[in-house]
């Protein structure tokens, strides 16, 4: 293969991998430690997920010779920031992404499980979604009017970078970040901080309330939110067979492995997939797997930032690390939010849904994501269930 068939589906995997990371590593580190860990045990977290994803990308890509890009499930960090009410004990959590590990595992080797979870109704999945999303999206307005000389340049940095280079505009606003937050004074322990990830291992705790309020929704918004749409990019774009027992498999194999050292859901990528599965990549479709692996060696190499990545959200206010992540999830909102409101006869069951998840209620120690699950499902089946009509015959004959 010449260089130059080389350079366009590398170019492309190493500017997913760099556009992934940016995107939402302060998203990931910030709900780590929503869920207890410390800075360090964030930074371990961030480092496992990069290394993991990075694997599976390059082992998969090779195997199967198609664009398999793998990433961390953004909505499940969402899941976590909004937890911070339900658990704040670190090894609690580290069970229930043990258990999110274990259920895509089950779902790859049980199609039947498979079929189900793609089944979830979309208004109800969607809105539990962007039920979870609505806290972070409102941070950048938060943040304006509690810290506007620090807010107010990130928000405009993203904003003409959105209209001038939208695939640059998160990564605008996390490098203004930095620049603001030096400026400003608050960032004055950055120089002697260590900048290296350290592995930490976190043995986990199973507790009943957190399995159920943050490991089984985690595992929920990790199929409908990452690898439903990761799977329909895949097909978008020629290719309508992917491994998907492989896929699912093997991102739970990952997760359990990496959940010990902070890793708390890995799956199929979607946004990021589009880049390395789409003509920018290649013009050829049997090329483009080069640029999912390119994206892993990428991803194994950005791991090594992730302790700077952990003391640049220890030193910075949190609403404005929240600020940054809700400009990242704006999109991802919108989607949502769509596709949940989409059906006429179903808007009310979404809207219900909805405002039961993004009111934050936990009851008996289990978070609203989970109560917007059976509240949801509870009402589609009242508003929209119609009574079986009886057959013309039999009405007759009464």
């Amino acid at each position: 293969m010449r260089a130059s068939d080389l350079a366009q589906p590398v170019g492309a995997g190493v500017v997913g991998a760099v556009t992934g990371f940016a995107s939402s590593f302060a998203l990931v580190v910030a709900g780590l430690q929503a869920v207890g860990a410390t800075p360090a045990e964030a930074a371990s977290g961030l480092l496992a997920l990069c290394i993991l994803q990075g694997v599976l990308a390059i082992a998969l890509g090779l195997r199967y010779r198609m664009p398999l890009a793998f990433a961390w499930s953004t909505p499940g960090a969402a899941l976590l920031v909004a937890a911070q009410a339900t658990t704040g004990d670190y090894r609690a959590a580290i069970g229930a992404f043990l258990l999110c590990g274990v259920l895509l595992v089950v779902t790859g080797l049980w199609p039947a499980l498979a079929r189900t979870m793609t089944r979830i109704p979309k208004p109800i999945a969607s809105a539990m979604l962007a039920g979870i999303l609505f806290p972070i999206c409102l941070a950048p307005v938060l943040a304006s009017v509690e810290l506007p000389a620090l807010a107010l340049p990130i928000v405009g940095v993203w904003l003409v970078l959105a209209r001038l280079a939208p695939r640059w505009a998160v990564a605008g606003a996390v490098l203004t970040t930095v620049v603001v937050v030096i400026a400003s004074g608050e960032g004055a322990d950055l120089a002697s901080a260590s900048l290296w990830p350290v592995v930490t291992v976190t043995w986990p705790t199973l507790d009943p309330a957190v399995l159920v309020s943050l490991g089984l929704p985690l595992y929920v918004v990790t199929m409908a939110g990452q690898n439903v749409p990761g799977f329909a990019v895949l097909t978008t774009f020629g290719y309508p067979h992917p491994p998907a027992r492989a896929i699912l498999t093997s991102t739970g194999a990952a997760t359990m492995l990496g959940s010990v050292f902070g890793g708390y859901a890995l799956n199929l990528a979607a946004i990021t997939a589009a880049l390395m599965a789409g003509p920018d990549a290649h013009p050829h479709r049997d090329r483009r797997w080069i640029a999912s692996v390119t994206g892993g060696v990428a991803y194994l190499v950005i791991g090594l930032g992730a302790g700077a990545a952990a003391v640049l959200v220890g030193v910075t206010p949190p609403i404005l690390i929240t600020a940054v992540a809700g400009l990242a999830l704006f999109g991802a909102f919108a989607s949502a939010a769509t596709a949940a409101l989409e059906e006429p006869a179903t808007r009310v069951v979404a809207v219900i849904t909805f405002l039961v998840v993004a009111s934050g209620v936990s009851i008996a120690g289990i978070g609203s994501a989970f109560w917007g699950l059976i509240v949801g499902g509870v009402a589609m089946l009242w508003l929209t269930l119609r009574p079986r009509r009886k057959p013309v015959s039999e009405a007759g004959a009464e």
